[in-house]
């Protein structure tokens, strides 16, 4: 696990700068020229999904080590992979790439609050022994926020070759993300039957069941069929790099915390496409 330390704040920067590159400002102001689907998808991922995690935790008695680490999956954003895979969908890119950049942001600030809050609801007193809520915001925000802004700062500058560019950049994230967990993984390839064992069964429930309740969400107040589809696949598929930075800047190298966040990434993209192929044969 310690190698994982060393290089997720690395590579998350790398994949936020990635995400900065891809944006431009219309991407925000679009929230505001049609607010509907952006807040059916911001609720649903926001506010819904930990909601969700929470309840699930609860109904299947979930250990506390495990219960907080679905909390910080739950927690993460959208990421470039559910920008991508929506494309795949026939989806509504352009609001998956906002909410992903929003949401983004925003995420110093929620997730923070959404694991301490967690927390102290499951009884976990780990978490504030071992760092602030202001002090996971602040490395957030160094690794998050500021790569994202000056990725957009390069893309204002240099507009014309970063825009014929952005496919090449989505891939590379995605690269950089499988690098990540590839390392992760191996690092600690002896636990991996325990990702599964211990993590597998809620982090399964939880992407299938949070990717069937968003659709359905937003079948009842989105405008159409490419929303629903962005948004479902918007709330299935976090950021697992930022969760699992986040998971060992709270708890160092115990990996036992760090379980849902490796078994949900890899989840993810089973589930993902699965989803995806079942879209395409609806049409």
């Amino acid at each position: 696990m310690e190698i994982v330390t060393k290089i997720a704040p690395i590579i998350l920067a790398l994949i936020m700068l990635g995400l900065g590159l891809g944006l431009k400002l219309e991407d925000f102001s679009r929230v505001f020229k049609s607010p509907k689907d952006f807040i059916v998808g911001f609720i649903s991922q926001l506010i819904i999904l930990p909601i969700v995690a929470y309840l699930l935790i609860i109904i299947l008695r979930t250990p506390p080590e495990i219960a907080i680490g679905v909390m910080i999956i739950a927690a993460a954003p959208g990421g470039v992979t559910s920008n991508v895979m929506t494309k795949f969908a026939d989806g509504d890119v352009a609001l998956s790439i906002s909410l992903t950049a929003v949401i983004s942001l925003l995420s110093i600030i929620t997730v923070p609050l959404i694991i301490f809050t967690s927390a102290d609801l499951l009884g976990i007193t780990e978490v504030s022994k071992n760092i602030s809520m202001s002090g996971i915001a602040i490395k957030m925000f160094l690794v998050v926020t500021v790569p994202v802004i000056l990725g957009m700062i390069i893309r204002k500058f240099a507009e014309n070759f970063i825009s014929s560019k952005v496919e090449i950049f989505n891939k590379l994230n995605i690269i950089l993300f499988a690098i990540f967990f590839v390392a992760a993984f191996y690092s600690e390839r002896d636990s991996f039957l325990t990702f599964i064992k211990q993590a597998g069964l809620i982090a399964l429930i939880l992407n299938i069941s949070m990717m069937v309740i968003a659709y359905y969400i937003a079948k009842a107040f989105a405008s159409g069929v490419k929303q629903m589809r962005c948004i479902a696949l918007e709330c299935g598929l976090q950021n697992g790099t930022l969760a699992l930075f986040v998971s060992t800047q709270i708890f160092g190298t115990d990996i036992l915390y760090a379980l849902p966040t490796g078994a949900y990434a890899l989840i993810m993209y089973i589930t993902g496409f699965i989803f995806i192929f079942f879209l395409r044969r609806s049409n």
